[in-house]
C-alpha cells in the first residue's frame, strides 16, 4: 500500500515528465534556421530551403493582381544579373490581401511567365497573415534586423537573408527591386 506522501511524489514526478516531455518534443520541432524550412514549389515539388545555403536569397511575397505587380520585372531583372553572384529571389504567392493573387499555382505560373518572363524560383501559393501563416513567414516576421518586426502589411514585401541563413534587412513594398536602397544592400551580402 503506498501512502499519501508516497502517491503524492509519484503523481508529481508523473506530471513533470510528462510536462518536459512535451516541453522538449516541442523544441526539437521548431525552426531555428531558415534551413529548416521545406514546402512545395509551384510545380507541387518538395522545396527544401536548405538548397539554398551559402547563397542570399531575397524571399518575397508576390500577388499577380496588385498595384506592384510591375516588381515582377525588377525581380527578375535583379535576380538575372546578380544570380550568378549568390543572389537567389523566391517568390511566395500569396492571397491575403484584397485577394489579389485567386488564381491557382498554374494561373500564377503562366502569368508569371508570359507578362514577366520569370524564372526565379516561386512556391506554391502560401499565407502569409493571420491564423494560417506559413510557419516560414510566422518565423520571419519576429525575427531582429536592422529595419522592423511583424506582420507583413502588403504584397511585395521583401526579406534580405545572408549567405548564413539571417534576417538581415525587411523592404515595405513601395521598396523597387532594382531601386539603389535594396541593390546596395544585396550587394553588401554578396
Amino acid at each position: 500500500m503506498i501512502d499519501n506522501e508516497s502517491f503524492k511524489y509519484y503523481t508529481m514526478k508523473i506530471i513533470l515528465t510528462i510536462l518536459l516531455t512535451v516541453l522538449f518534443s516541442g523544441m526539437a520541432n521548431m525552426n531555428n534556421s531558415i534551413y529548416d524550412f521545406s514546402l512545395s514549389d509551384i510545380d507541387g515539388n518538395e522545396m527544401n530551403l536548405e538548397q539554398y545555403k551559402g547563397r542570399v536569397l531575397l524571399i518575397v511575397n508576390v500577388a499577380s493582381k496588385c498595384g506592384y505587380t510591375p516588381q515582377y520585372e525588377g525581380l527578375q531583372a535583379i535576380y538575372e544579373e546578380y544570380n550568378d553572384d549568390g543572389l537567389v529571389v523566391v517568390g511566395f504567392p500569396a492571397n491575403n490581401f484584397a485577394g489579389q493573387e485567386p488564381g491557382t499555382e498554374e494561373d500564377i505560373k503562366q502569368f508569371c511567365t508570359l507578362n514577366y518572363g520569370v524564372t526565379f524560383p516561386m512556391t506554391e501559393k502560401v499565407s502569409v497573415l493571420g491564423d494560417d501563416k506559413a510557419p516560414l513567414f510566422d518565423y520571419l516576421t519576429t525575427l531582429p534586423n536592422q529595419d522592423f518586426e511583424g506582420d507583413i502589411k502588403w504584397n511585395f514585401e521583401k526579406f534580405l537573408i545572408d549567405r548564413e541563413g539571417n534576417l538581415q534587412r525587411r523592404f515595405r513594398s513601395k521598396v523597387k527591386p532594382e531601386s539603389e536602397e535594396l541593390v546596395s544592400a544585396i550587394k553588401e551580402l554578396l
